[in-house]
């Protein structure tokens, strides 16, 4: 940032930007409403939060939009079934947000009297939610003061105070700038337009600098190297999994499916039975759950972790109606619902489904 600018004067700059170019989002309460005395609601930033957790805005819109219709409040969520939360989350990915949901929402019901605390410290305590998020809810929905830093902000601050520190080591001190600009009036709505800001104007390939209310403090603007931060640390390269996925079908349509375990990867998921996921010069083993005549298919299921990449051998069978399987149960076919299935098995299901 130049030295010539004022925090004052940026934080005036950006909320004028923002009264005027604020995104329209379904979670968020915009400028002109929120000034005309209308409040965020805590259960909607903290579930728009959650989903938006490295998903983008596009894909959360839809889900938001059906939990908010079929769990209105944190206590309709929290008295809800884990097997329809984790369907309805099935496809929005990193899935160990779904089960921390739920863990939140029932303490929240339980020992908070279904209300968020506006706390920063309280917010921090409750299950699934860190440092980022307790910051969201307690600037966006409480107005607390508190820096709000995503990947956007990262960037907009990179690029403000021209850092060359390489992310992940950068976030320190891209956090205390953020915290520095952070003003204590009107908290929420500037950590909402810092993140439009990136989202919209300072964005990675190509920012448009010539509409940034920022533009004249911006000090990477000015030493024209605003299109190489933030800088990042190179990744290493992921390595690669393999296993087995079974996917058998009953005479009458069913299919054979197993809930996941709760720990690791797809925990608390609808599934096909497997095998283990192995590194590619170990072999996962071959453990069908029912008795049937398996083949083979030509194609792999394959997806990509945070982590690695994961390639899927399926077999599939055909089995009659007397056979019990050894693991997992028979859905019928009225009840399965491929929609419900994390993308991985969809994937596995679109490949071994009768044509």
């Amino acid at each position: 940032m130049r030295d010539s600018a004022a925090p004052a004067a940026l934080q005036s700059a950006l909320l004028d930007w923002y009264d005027a170019e604020a995104r329209d989002l379904p979670w968020r309460v915009g400028p002109a409403a929120r000034a005309a005395g209308e409040r965020p609601d805590p259960y909607a930033v903290w579930l728009s939060e959650i989903m938006l957790q490295q998903t983008t805005v596009a894909a959360v819109k839809p889900y938001f939009d059906a939990f908010t219709r079929r769990w209105p409040d944190v206590g309709a969520l929290a008295a809800a079934r884990d097997a329809d939360v984790m369907a309805a989350w099935a496809g929005l990915g990193y899935y160990a947000r779904a089960r921390n949901l739920l863990k939140c929402a029932r303490v929240v019901a339980a020992e908070h009297d279904g209300r968020f605390p506006a706390d920063h410290a309280a917010l921090l305590a409750l299950p699934g939610i860190g440092p980022y998020t307790a910051a969201a809810i307690a600037a966006i929905a409480f107005d607390i003061p508190a820096p709000v830093v995503d990947g956007n902000v990262e960037r907009v601050m990179a690029r403000l105070f021209d850092e060359h520190t390489p992310l992940p080591a950068a976030k320190p001190v891209l956090t205390a700038h953020a915290a520095a600009l952070t003003p204590a009036a009107r908290p929420g709505c500037h950590a909402q337009a810092v993140m439009d800001l990136g989202a919209t104007i300072c964005t990675p390939r190509s920012p448009a600098c010539g509409l940034c209310p920022w533009r004249p403090a911006c000090a990477a603007w000015h030493a024209g190297t605003q299109r190489e931060l933030p800088k990042k640390t190179p990744k290493t390269a992921k390595p690669v999994r393999h296993g087995v996925a079974y996917l058998a079908r009953r005479v009458d349509g069913a299919w054979l499916l197993e809930t996941r375990p709760e720990r690791g990867l797809l925990g608390g998921m609808l599934g096909w039975p497997g095998t283990d996921w192995v590194a590619l010069d170990a072999a996962p083993g071959d453990t069908p759950p029912i008795r049937a005549e398996w083949h083979t298919l030509p194609e792999e299921a394959r997806h990509t972790f945070t982590h690695f990449h994961l390639r899927l051998t399926l077999r599939t069978a055909l089995v009659p109606m007397d056979r019990a399987p050894d693991r997992g149960r028979f859905v019928p076919p009225e009840a399965f619902r491929p929609a419900d299935l994390p993308t991985l098995m969809r994937k596995a299901f679109d490949l071994a489904r009768p044509r």
